[in-house]
């Protein structure tokens, strides 16, 4: 169990926390949530003991193990796999050991302690560890050749991807993850969320992606106001409890309101008049005590629109016999090829496909910035395109502000027009003539939006638009998309955002472009069937093929697959939602009785540290507190007994609902 018990954090002269509390229970799985710099990774370095707090104490088993991602990667020679198993630091030292020992003159010591650790790393599943790893690096995007590379060979984005399989390696009774998903494409999210949801130990997760913190967590803790505030459930769970408690905070302080109002007024009214003045003291000594309700502060809401295409050319784009890739020195590298694909006015496509299956080098083709290999694209006149890359952040000038970059795409508007425009994008004051070098990767990205949306594009081509920006920044973009008048192609593995912006999805697969007649649950089963199950080479079964957007191309046909029954769409829907209903009934009550022991539980934890505080003093074991000594002792006794039953009876219902869910 994790207590923090009147924890208080400073960073310089900003606090971050103050008498914080907060109980976490084993095979808790936590999603830590905040504004950006409401001090979730310092609560994580405090975990680690990077940081200590100011106040307060942070207790949880001195034997957990605890697993989290490293932020450096040193440019080694060492292999990729080599470097994952690394993670595994009492295996790596078994082996040492092993090693020393093989080295060692042969005595009857020597063979004692070798059959010690040949035992010791049999329990470490030594054996099985080369397996695990390609299983595991695989799941993160890696090829089998990619694996045998040295680490010094990979791009900042892939060793990192290298330090998370590092600690999903390391076995962990704590696993520590801080934005896992921001160097991911969505096939590897996919895996990663899968794995998670058969971790075994205490996970805490800061993330910004909503679909998979859903999909994962069962505790949310929240930082706001400087402490920490626990919600049972998943985030949309946590907004809807936020939400009521904003009603019934804003019900209780309209109440409040009323009855200052009512004090007030029989104390003008009465307090000059003799026969009243008591009763108008007594009603001013009331009104003094009442305590000022403070409204629960709603997320700052940051809203923005893409303004009305100037034009709307139909169509907007025509690919034929088009070949996508690389000039190389040896000759044409092929990405994609065989393209025959239009654009049309208002079309909102989702583009997917496993991790370089070449979606970025049809996003880069299309508008304009690779020039197809072979075959011809002709564009509509008045064609505007809005390009956010991948790496959009990068290519602006960090030695500029948000004015100067703006200036330079419109260099004949007045400065006051500009800088109204940019404070819509939450860039106020003087940070719109501040170089940007210092600005966070959220506010960064905010910008390169701003620069789109201010060229009115009709064409939107967004290659992973999310990366770095928070959970209410994410929810803007969204809505702001859901409302674009033009044509959308978008990149992402936000999968909320994909399914409230789109209406359509194409998929890049064995290198060719096809359309994909599912949803993104459809995506998941084939990558699932595919790249991160038995390797077959099958796409879903697609549904006819939109002559419009592929006039040569046919939907690919599931290969060696068992043939499926033509079952009536709608009754399947029905039976899946029976089968919820069922679940959710077996459910209730066994969820019902863990909140009660959780609620239990914190009272027996807050019970046995009033008594371990007291017996931390001196003066409870003077003479005189004989008879109080040994209540104490008894009821600490109690406390820890009683702790132990809950903690059983908590873990074995949390494995019932393992299994119902299963």
């Amino acid at each position: 169990m994790i207590r923090l018990n009147q924890v208080s954090l400073m960073r310089g002269v900003k606090p971050l926390l103050e008498q914080a509390d907060l109980t976490l229970n084993p095979g808790d799985k936590i999603g830590l949530i905040g504004a950006n710099g409401a001090g979730k990774s310092s609560l994580f370095a405090m975990l680690r003991s990077e940081l200590h707090p100011d106040q307060g104490d942070i207790d949880f088993p001195a034997k957990w193990r605890m697993a989290y991602v490293a932020q450096e990667t040193p440019p080694l020679e060492r292999a990729a796999i080599d470097y994952a198993i690394d993670g595994d630091v009492n295996l790596r030292k078994l082996e040492a050991e092993l090693e020393r020992l093989q080295a060692a003159p042969e005595t009857a010591d020597n063979g004692l302690a070798m059959g010690e650790v040949y035992s010791a790393l049999a329990d470490a599943d030594a054996y099985t560890v080369q397996s695990r790893a390609e299983q595991l690096l695989i799941g993160l995007g890696f090829t089998l050749d990619q694996m045998k590379q040295p680490v010094a060979s990979f791009s900042g984005g892939w060793r990192m991807r290298l330090n998370l399989a590092q600690a999903l390696m390391c076995p962990s009774d704590l696993l520590l993850l801080d934005e896992p998903t921001n160097h991911l494409d969505l096939d590897a999210i996919i895996w990663l969320e899968d794995w998670l949801k058969r971790y075994t130990g205490t996970l805490i997760i800061i993330s910004h992606d909503r679909d998979f913190l859903d999909a994962i967590v069962n505790v949310i803790v929240h930082i706001d106001e400087r402490r920490l505030k626990r919600y049972s459930g998943n985030y949309s769970a946590f907004e809807r409890q936020r939400a009521a408690q904003m009603v019934l905070q804003a019900s209780a302080i309209e109440k409040q309101q009323r009855q200052r109002a009512h004090l007030q007024s029989f104390i003008d009214r009465f307090k000059a008049k003799a026969t009243k003045a008591r009763q108008a003291q007594s009603r001013m000594k009331q009104l003094a005590k009442m305590e000022e309700l403070a409204p629960l502060r709603a997320a700052a809401e940051f809203t923005f629109e893409f303004r009305e295409p100037v034009s709307a050319p139909n169509p907007l784009l025509v690919m034929e016999d088009v070949n996508a890739g690389y000039h190389t020195d040896g000759g044409d590298k092929v990405i994609v090829r065989g393209i025959n694909f239009s654009l049309q006015s208002e079309q909102r496509i989702g583009l997917l496909g496993v991790n370089g299956a070449g979606k970025s080098t049809l996003i880069k083709t299309i508008a304009g910035e690779l020039q197809p290999l072979v075959g011809t694209s002709v564009t509509g006149k008045g064609l505007v395109i809005g390009y956010f890359a991948q790496h959009q952040v990068e290519m602006l000038r960090h030695d500029e502000s948000p004015l100067w970059h703006l200036q330079k795409i419109a260099p004949t508007v007045r400065e006051q027009e500009l800088r109204n425009f940019l404070g819509s994008f939450n860039f106020p004051g003087d940070m719109v003539t501040s170089p940007i070098k210092p600005f966070s990767g959220g506010e960064k990205a905010r910008l390169a939006l701003a620069l789109i949306v201010w060229q009115r594009p009709n064409l939107l081509l967004l290659d992973e638009p999310t990366n770095h920006l928070d959970l209410e920044t994410r929810e803007a973009l969204t809505e702001a998309l859901a409302q674009f008048e033009g044509t959308l192609v978008v990149v992402s593995h936000d999968r909320h955002l994909l399914r409230a912006t789109t209406d359509q999805f194409i998929i890049v697969a064995n290198g060719k472009l096809e359309p994909f007649d599912g949803d993104l649950d459809d995506y998941k089963d084939w990558l699932f069937q595919t790249k991160l199950g038995k390797g077959t080479d099958v796409l879903p079964a697609a549904g006819k093929a939109n002559k419009t957007d592929f006039p040569q191309s046919q939907p690919v046909k599931p290969a060696a697959a068992a043939p499926v029954p033509d079952v009536d769409r709608k009754e399947q829907k029905r039976l899946e939602a029976e089968q919820r209903q069922r679940l959710s009934a077996q459910r209730k009550p066994i969820e019902n009785r863990i909140k009660r022991l959780e609620e239990q539980m914190a009272k027996l934890n807050a019970r046995k540290a009033g008594i371990d505080e007291e017996l931390g003093g001196s003066d409870i074991y003077e003479a005189a507190n004989k008879d109080k000594l040994k209540t104490m002792l008894t009821d600490q006794a109690y406390c820890t007994r009683e702790l132990e039953q809950l903690e059983g009876e908590w873990l074995e219902l949390q494995e019932q609902l393992e299994a119902l869910a299963a």
